[in-house]
């Protein structure tokens, strides 16, 4: 009967490691690509490689490298197994987060469908200010009556490589290159605080969580060794 006891409570805490291990894990991915599911009412004009016009419907967000210096967004089908375009993009800054996944659009012209300008993830003063073809973005200037980012690659055959190194530009509803900080907030300047030996905000919680599966396991070994001396 002990014996029962003693398997019962090895596989226990033996169960419990795994799903916290696996749980932190599925945490941190969801942190790293951002993955977002959206809902258009209508249909949205977007840049980038790959379809330019998406219809009404659902469709998922994701960082494609967010070690890059400008970020790649990819957006997904709704069951996440077609790419229908890859758009460069750089860090554009909000005063305020919200709790909630935020889009914002640019004026569009009679008939046709909104053009989509940024993607602010829940939680983040960073979003993604997505760039568009440069004669495309000429022709969103002079709509909206302000200069839109631009790259002068033809991004409809750019490779996604291609799109880390691609010069980023402002065009002003004339077509003359302006400053990029003309359309994107930059952060403002802060003091720098004193350095401390805490560990910093952006450190991976994948050590803990695996420090906490080797501590159960440990702990189910050292009860199987009691379990067969008491035998």
């Amino acid at each position: 009967m002990k014996k029962t006891y003693l398997y019962t409570a090895i596989a226990m805490i033996f169960c419990i490691g795994l799903a916290l291990t696996f749980l932190s894990t599925s945490s941190r991915a969801g942190e790293w690509d951002r993955k977002t599911v959206v809902n258009f009412s209508a249909p949205v004009e977007v840049p980038g490689v790959g379809a330019h016009n998406l219809p009404a419907g659902t469709y998922v967000f994701k960082i494609f490298d967010s070690l890059s210096d400008r970020h790649i967004v990819q957006i997904f089908s709704e069951d996440e197994k077609t790419v229908l375009t890859t758009i460069l993009a750089i860090p554009n800054y909000r005063l305020k987060t919200t709790d909630k996944t935020v889009m914002t659009f640019r004026e569009r012209a009679e008939g046709q469908p909104e053009a989509i300008r940024a993607w602010f993830y829940p939680g983040r003063q960073w979003g993604e200010e997505f760039v568009y073809p440069k004669s495309r973005a000429i022709e969103l200037a002079k709509i909206t009556n302000q200069p839109i980012l631009a790259t002068p690659i033809e991004l409809d055959t750019a490779p996604i490589e291609a799109l880390k190194t691609a010069p980023v530009i402002a065009v002003a509803p004339t077509g003359e290159v302006v400053e990029v900080a003309k359309v994107v907030e930059t952060p403002p300047v802060e003091v720098a605080a004193v350095p401390t030996k805490s560990m910093p905000q952006t450190a991976s919680s994948l050590p803990l969580a695996g420090l906490i599966g080797l501590l159960s396991l440990g702990a189910g070994l050292a009860l199987v060794v009691i379990s067969r001396r008491a035998a």
